[in-house]
């Protein structure tokens, strides 16, 4: 079952035109939140950053889109699949209409996916690689969570043909500023630890916001929000990526160089008392 706009409804059973603005020009934003035993992470988060989204690309917010009512049909359409403790909500929302790349309306519509979600697995191999045949922009709009990602579709399968578990994507500096669904962190022989700031490029996700806050507040541990360069990858000791399907997920390998897991494991631990 999924919620199309407030009702639900089997999925074999919805469908979107080929106009629609979603399909037809990615004209549309999402949010993928997890629930466990019916207690959604970090909501408010989500529902701000989905709105701060929706202003930005100039669509009409509905008077009714307010936390309670996305709480609401959440956890309503959670209820209606047996599932799970551990389940993945994509949130969708699109501009519902007519018109070519000039919208005819402001129109918004949403719908509701769910389905079960593994956590990450730390103690796991993953490797990773630069891509290098595209590149992101460096401007507020690739912040965003949008349904137009053909930047991250091909990385994925680069890295699916070469065996690797993920790509670290650069920016039009140069810059790595994030894996192909997930921020990135390193950390340094000194324990700083560095992430890209929003101004290069990367997502805006909760959980690097989150780790964030709990690097700032510990009094034994240094943050940087700094562009790096993928040299910088090479001498670091660890490196590990954020989102909130992964939660933390360390990289054990890019290239030659092989990396411990340490600080991953502790902000991880800190990380689950949040939730």
């Amino acid at each position: 079952m999924l919620n199309f706009n407030g009702n639900l409804q089997k999925a074999d059973t919805f469908y979107l035109s080929y106009s629609n603005r979603s399909i037809a020009y990615g004209d549309a934003l999402y949010e993928t939140i997890i629930v466990t035993s019916s207690k959604i992470h970090f909501l408010e988060a989500h529902y701000f950053r989905l709105m701060a989204s929706m202003r930005m690309l100039r669509m009409k917010i509905p008077l009714y889109f307010t936390l309670e009512y996305f709480e609401e049909q959440i956890l309503t359409t959670v209820k209606a699949n047996i599932l799970d403790t551990r389940v993945a909500v994509k949130l969708t929302v699109f501009r519902d209409s007519e018109g070519g790349i000039l919208p005819v309306s402001n129109t918004i519509k949403f719908y509701i996916t769910v389905k079960n979600s593994k956590t990450s697995l730390p103690e796991s191999d993953f490797e990773v690689d630069l891509f290098k045949d595209f590149y992101k922009s460096q401007d507020q709009l690739s912040t965003l969570l949008t349904s137009a990602q053909p930047l991250q579709i091909t990385a994925s399968i680069f890295a699916n043909e070469n065996n690797f578990d993920s790509c670290l994507l650069l920016n039009t500096s140069k810059n790595v500023i994030e894996a192909i669904n997930a921020n990135i962190f390193l950390v340094n022989a000194d324990k700083c630890i560095v992430t890209p700031p929003l101004s290069d490029g990367c997502r805006n996700g909760i959980i690097r916001k989150k780790i964030i806050e709990i690097v700032k507040k510990s009094a034994d541990l240094k943050l940087e929000e700094r562009s790096i360069s993928p040299f910088e990858i090479q001498k670091a000791e660890e490196l590990f990526l954020t989102s909130a399907i992964i939660g933390i997920q360390s990289v054990t390998k890019y290239r030659k160089k092989v990396f411990l897991k340490e600080m991953a494991s502790h902000l991880r631990n800190q990380l689950e008392n949040l939730i």
